[in-house]
């Protein structure tokens, strides 16, 4: 496995190389958010207590994964990625609150929905998730759809063209021409 603390650029253009199909990329769109919520409202669950402040795995592993994308070189990037998650995690906090079945219910449900979205993506991508040779993929995931987003607004230009020199530009692949060859 490669290092984890790889740049930006690096670690968005690995990811790339899995998710060129556009049809995948906004599968992504809904998939992964749904599975960064679904994992804090399961993870809000666990009261910790940190440095005498009151919190919860979820938001735990919110600061530490900011950490991360904030050190990866790409600043606006690494903010935009935190902001979306840590929205996510504001989201997904009341649902914690509620009843065991209730909180289940939604954590669990809205994981499984989020990897049948994402599963579906890979089918017309016609490749494993990225995850599946990387772990970092997982953390890789929130950052490439925030990058997606940001570019399509207009930002990161110099990032956008640097990832699609090494993986390609993004496409529609043809399914009917897949099985029959």
């Amino acid at each position: 496995m490669a290092s984890p603390f790889r740049p930006a650029l690096d670690l968005m253009a690995q990811y790339a190389a899995y998710h060129r199909d556009r049809r995948n990329i906004a599968t992504h769109f809904v998939g992964i958010p749904l599975i960064v919520f679904a994992i804090g409202v399961l993870l809000a669950r666990i009261p910790l207590e940190v440095a005498g402040l009151q919190a919860n795995a979820a938001w735990l592993l919110c600061a530490v994964s900011a950490l991360w994308y904030l050190s990866r070189g790409a600043l606006v990037l690494g903010l935009a990625t935190v902001a979306v998650n840590a929205l996510l995690m504001a989201l997904a906090t009341p649902f914690a609150q509620g009843s065991a079945a209730a909180w289940l219910t939604v954590g669990v449900g809205s994981f499984v929905v989020g990897w049948i979205i994402q599963f579906v993506g890979h089918y017309y991508e016609g490749r494993k998730p990225a995850f599946v040779d990387d772990l970092v993929g997982l953390l890789v995931g929130p950052m490439f759809v925030v990058g997606e987003g940001l570019f399509a607004l207009g930002w990161g230009k110099d990032m956008l063209a640097a990832i699609e020199a090494r993986v390609g530009p993004t496409h529609v692949r043809d399914l009917k021409a897949t099985q029959q060859g």
